[in-house]
C-alpha cells in the first residue's frame, strides 16, 4: 500500500489550481519579469510530504529550481518541467489567468497547458507508488526562466554531477506534445545586428553615412548566408526540413530629412540537428565583418537571447521504442525548442512528451483538456516503474 503521507496531497485538480494562483511570469522586460520561487516551494513542500529529498538551487531575483529525489542508483529517470510562464495580454483574457476555471470540459489558466499541470500529473503518478522501494533513483526537476533565458536548465546542466542528476540515465521533458513522443526538434537563436555611422542633413549625402543603405547590404548577404545553409542542411524528419532565418525587426533614422545615423535589425534563426549555435554566431559575425568592409559603419550583434541547440535522441534508444510502445505513437519532430538539449549534453537519453497541445501555449485563454490528465498520469506512472522499480 502506498505511504499514509500520501493522503496529505491533494487531488490532481487542486494540485492544479495551486499552482496556477502563484504568479511566474519570466520576460525579457523587467518590469514584467517576476521570480518562480514561491512555486518552487510549493512544490517542494510537496514532495518532500511525499518522501522525496529536496534540494533548491538559487538563482537570484526570487527565481530558483528544485530537485527531488527518491532512491538510488545509476539508471534513474529523470522528469523535468519548468514553472514560469510567459506574460499575458489582460485585454484578450476572458478568464481569471491566476484562478483555475473549468467549463467544456477544460481547465482554463496561464500555465495550464505550458507547463504546470504536469507536475501535478507527476505528483499524482507518484501517488501510487512506495518510494522506499525503488530500485533506481526518481528525480524530479523543476526549472525556472525557460520562458526567456533557460537559466534554470543551463544551471542544473552545470551542477549535475554535484546535484545528483547524473545518477540517472534517461530523461523526460513533459512540454505539450498530446503525449507523443518527441526524439528531435530545432534549435534557436535571436540576434540584433546594430549598425552606426554618420547622421547628417539629407541634402548632401557626403554629410553623413547612411547605416540604413549598410544595412541593406547586411541584408542582402544574410539572405545569401541563409540559401547556403539550407542547401547545405536538410533534414526531410521535420514539417520546415531546412533550417529558417526569419527578419522579425527592423528600426534606423529618425526622420526623412537626415541621413540614417543608426539601424537594428532582429532575427531568429532556427537551426537544425548538427548545427551549433555557437558556430552560427562565429559565421555571422564573419560575413558582417566581410560586408561591411571599408565602408566606414560599425557593427555591433548583440544576443536577444543566448540561444539553445537543437535536440536529437537517436530513435532506437530504449527510451524512445519504450515511450512508442506506451503510447501507441511514433517518435515525431517538432520545431519548437525546449530544456531537452541540455540533459542530452549531460549524458541523459532524453525525449519531450507531456499532456496539451503546443497549439494552446501561449495563448490567450491557455487550457488544457481534462480527458488527457488521466491517461498521461498512467504512462507517466508505468515509465517510473519501468525504470525505477
Amino acid at each position: 500500500m502506498p505511504d499514509n503521507k500520501h493522503r496529505k496531497i491533494p487531488d490532481i485538480k487542486s494540485l492544479i489550481a495551486q499552482l496556477l494562483s502563484i504568479p511566474s511570469i519570466s520576460c525579457t522586460s523587467d518590469d514584467i519579469d517576476q521570480g518562480n520561487i514561491h512555486v518552487i516551494h510549493l512544490l517542494a513542500d510537496l514532495f518532500e510530504n511525499m518522501g522525496f529529498h529536496c534540494e533548491i538551487q538559487t538563482l537570484g531575483n526570487n527565481k530558483a529550481n528544485l530537485i527531488a529525489t527518491a532512491g538510488s542508483g545509476d539508471k534513474g529517470l529523470v522528469l523535468a518541467g519548468h514553472t514560469d510562464t510567459v506574460p499575458y495580454d489582460e485585454n484578450r483574457w476572458r478568464v481569471d489567468p491566476f484562478g483555475l476555471t473549468e467549463k467544456e470540459n477544460r481547465f482554463y489558466g496561464l500555465g495550464s497547458c505550458d507547463m504546470k499541470s504536469f507536475f501535478a500529473i507527476i505528483i499524482e503518478a507518484v501517488r501510487g507508488i512506495e518510494l522506499n522501494k525503488l530500485q533506481q533513483p526518481l528525480i524530479i526537476l523543476a526549472t525556472a526562466d525557460e520562458e526567456t533565458s533557460m537559466s534554470g536548465a543551463k544551471a542544473i546542466a552545470k551542477h549535475a554531477s554535484k546535484l545528483g542528476i547524473t545518477d540517472a540515465r534517461y530523461a523526460v521533458v513533459g512540454e505539450p506534445t498530446d503525449m507523443q513522443p518527441i526524439h528531435m526538434h530545432k534549435g534557436m537563436m535571436m540576434e540584433a545586428i546594430q549598425l552606426t555611422g554618420q547622421a547628417g542633413h539629407s541634402s548632401n549625402p557626403a554629410l553623413g553615412n547612411n547605416a540604413l543603405e549598410a544595412m541593406h547590404k547586411v541584408i542582402s548577404e544574410l539572405m545569401t548566408w541563409r540559401k547556403e545553409l539550407q542547401s547545405r542542411y536538410h533534414n526531410p524528419l521535420f514539417e520546415v526540413p531546412v533550417p529558417t532565418m526569419n527578419f522579425g525587426h527592423i528600426h534606423g533614422g529618425d526622420n526623412p530629412n537626415r541621413i540614417c545615423g543608426s539601424c537594428e535589425l532582429q532575427l531568429d534563426i532556427r537551426p537544425l540537428p548538427g548545427m551549433k549555435v555557437a558556430d552560427l554566431r562565429a559565421e555571422m559575425q564573419q560575413r558582417l565583418k566581410t560586408v561591411l568592409h571599408d565602408t566606414g559603419i560599425s557593427f555591433k550583434t548583440v544576443p536577444l537571447f543566448e540561444g539553445v541547440d537543437a535536440m536529437e535522441t537517436d530513435k532506437n534508444t530504449e527510451l524512445v521504442k519504450l515511450a512508442e510502445k506506451m503510447t501507441g505513437s511514433e517518435a515525431q519532430t517538432v520545431a519548437f525548442g525546449t530544456e531537452a538539449p541540455y540533459y542530452n549534453a549531460i549524458g541523459l537519453d532524453s525525449i519531450v512528451m507531456g499532456p496539451g497541445s503546443i497549439n494552446q501555449a501561449h495563448q490567450p485563454d491557455e487550457y488544457i483538456e481534462t480527458k488527457v490528465l488521466e491517461p498521461a498520469v498512467d504512462i507517466i506512472r508505468r515509465l517510473i516503474t519501468h525504470y525505477c522499480c
